[in-house]
């Protein structure tokens, strides 16, 4: 990495964010905005902070909480108790010269607290309220509370996940918090480009929803389900993760014509009418699932990741965060950095002209509440 940088580096140095969003979908989103620039203030509740402080695996050297570090990575810390006037007093100094404010409270929290989009687009007419939460602010269960669980489990991914006729399987990460803090910078970035305050209205179930595809275009037009089929896909065949005879797993994906044909070549099968064209293979799944299974297990997964590599059919190793930690292409490209000596990942996107920066990971509760306090923004 290189020298600690200053938030007014970066193409979003002129936006100034308030994050009063906690955990990880509304963080998210002010991390991104803070990853290219912009001066983010990380508002918590005194004393206990941001429950994402204490949440999951901690620094072994200081037993600060890896998720904070990551998430809260770029911005400065400010304690606030939004029900004291003194500090609502401090709040509402800062919305006059924002641009952004991130939340995720129950739909009609903010209201309760008098600082409604109404009341803070009086003070300012050019603030964009980003509002983050399980299932948006109108409908029957915008005031249910918001889960990731819950959008996985509702927006039609968990049925497509897991063995056939198998349990549904939600998961092994938080993606639908970080699917949904992507989803909150996009738009965010959209409104302030729209030169006027507003409320951006994002949760967590469309934000996944808008990843299942033309799956609700195809029921619709034709009553037809996506079925539950472990790692593979009803349109592509083979497609999916491969035991080796070394124990270790590759995953392969024949999703177009001519990776299919250099795959049935690598498999001997180049000939057989069964599995020439997309709906011969479709027909017969089972039957080129099972030459593609015994393949790969009489032969090493050096063996079958060189001999598909050198047919140029896409295939890759099935790796963990060991193997990731040690890959010269991650290196190379600098996918995992230090940050004041925490290992994590780097800047979501290269930009060759304009690029983001790491300043400083995730500091502690109101570490930059005085200087906030004296001097707002400046």
């Amino acid at each position: 990495m290189g020298p600690v940088t200053t938030p007014s580096d970066g193409p979003l140095h002129d936006l100034k964010v308030i994050d009063l969003s906690t955990v990880l979908a509304g963080p998210n989103c002010a991390r991104y905005l803070a990853d290219f620039g912009a001066d983010v203030i990380k508002v918590e509740r005194p004393g206990t902070g941001d429950s994402l402080r204490n949440m999951a695996w901690r620094d072994p050297r200081d037993g600060t909480g890896l998720w904070w570090k990551l998430v809260n990575r770029n911005k400065r810390t400010l304690a606030l108790d939004l029900k004291l006037d003194a500090d609502r007093v401090v709040l509402l100094g800062l919305i006059d010269d924002a641009d952004v404010l991130v939340e995720n409270f129950r739909p009609g929290t903010l209201e309760r607290l008098g600082l409604g989009p109404d009341e803070l687009l009086a003070r300012n007419d050019r603030l964009v309220i980003t509002r983050v939460t399980g299932f948006g602010q109108t409908g029957p269960y915008a005031g249910r509370p918001g889960f990731a669980t819950i959008a996985e489990s509702m927006s039609g991914f968990s049925a497509l996940s897991g063995e056939p006729g198998g349990q549904p399987m939600l998961p092994a990460i938080a993606l639908t918090d970080e699917v949904t803090g992507l989803v909150a910078a996009f738009a965010t970035l959209v409104a302030v480009h729209g030169g006027r305050g507003q409320v951006v209205d994002v949760n967590l179930l469309e934000s996944l929803f808008q990843l299942m595809g033309p799956l609700i275009s195809l029921y619709r037009l034709t009553g037809e389900l996506q079925p539950r089929l472990g790692a593979g896909l009803p349109y592509t065949v083979p497609r999916g993760t491969y035991q080796c005879s070394d124990g270790k797993w590759v995953g392969l994906s024949a999703s177009a014509d001519s990776v299919a044909a250099r795959v049935n070549a690598v498999l001997g099968v180049a000939d057989d009418p069964r599995f020439a064209t997309f709906p011969d293979r479709m027909e017969h799944r089972a039957e080129l699932e099972a030459v593609m299974v015994a393949w790969c297990a009489e032969r090493s997964q050096t063996e079958v990741l060189e001999t598909f590599t050198a047919a140029e059919a896409a295939i890759g190793p099935v790796m963990d965060m060991a193997d990731i930690s040690s890959d010269p292409h991650y290196n190379a490209r600098q996918a995992i950095v230090e940050l004041d000596g925490t290992p994590m990942q780097g800047l979501i996107a290269k930009l060759s002209a304009t690029p983001g920066a790491l300043r400083w990971q995730g500091r502690p509760l109101d570490a930059d509440g005085d200087e906030i306090r004296a001097n707002g923004w400046a």
